[in-house]
């Protein structure tokens, strides 16, 4: 498996907040399983897939898109060592996050989305032509011009772009996560604008939540922030 530092990073934040930072190989397999459900696992499903291979939790992975789901399913196929720890769930409904997701009378650990960052395939495909310019100057080339890149490929698509942007996914994420507040001990969620991060709080904290984190991940000069909150009281590790 390739190296993706901000994901392991995302999933040993989420390890910390659960209270159970040691790898797979060093915890009794008789320790109960976390639970990780995954809002819009994407076409490489990377979250589950570290969370499996570097801690041995069980995981589910939802996605609006087949295609998406498809692709994950061909990874888990090829890596036996994930069989039974990952499954896969179709969301049907565009509208919604958790309903259709979790069934009833099941209690998930901890839930994690890595949001869509922009509000439009146009602003999408600005976005990934401005980062195509910038690192073909930093390599002393000349900037790239003519077709827009790619982003079609197993939903690419779906996970960087939707209607309102960051901030209009996260208010959905937040608002639909309490009527479920009984069945995930914690609910989080990358935030790559720092905009977003106060009305997200703002609104966590209407809606009643118990306990609310913000965490902050460094990747060179770029800032990352992993915003968590949960509904269930005691819920502190």
């Amino acid at each position: 498996m390739p190296a993706y530092p901000r994901p392991a990073d995302y999933i040993h934040h989420i390890a910390e907040l659960l209270g159970c930072a040691e790898p797979a190989i060093n915890i009794a397999n008789t320790q109960p399983k976390i639970r990780l459900l995954d809002i819009g696992t994407g076409a490489n499903g990377i979250y589950p897939l570290l969370a499996c291979q570097i801690y041995g939790w069980q995981c589910v992975g939802s996605d609006i898109n087949a295609r998406s789901l498809e692709n994950v399913a061909t990874i888990i196929a090829k890596n036996s060592q994930l069989k039974g720890g990952f499954s896969l769930r179709t969301q049907p409904d565009t509208h919604h996050m958790f309903e259709g997701i979790i069934q009833a009378g099941e209690f998930f650990d901890v839930s994690v989305c890595n949001p869509p960052f922009h509000a439009s395939q146009e602003e999408a495909l600005k976005a990934s032509q401005l980062k195509l310019n910038n690192l073909a100057r930093n390599r002393g080339e000349r900037a790239t011009t003519g077709a827009p890149p790619n982003l079609n490929f197993g939903g690419v698509e779906a996970e960087l772009w939707c209607k309102g942007g960051e901030r209009m996914f996260l208010k959905k994420l937040i608002k639909e996560s309490q009527a479920f507040s009984a069945q995930c001990r914690w609910f989080t969620s990358l935030v790559s604008k720092v905009d977003n991060v106060k009305p997200a709080i703002k609104l966590i904290r209407k809606l009643g939540a118990t306990d609310i984190r913000e965490i902050e991940m460094k990747q060179g000069n770029k800032i990352t922030r992993i915003l968590a909150w949960s509904f269930i009281r005691g819920v502190q590790t």
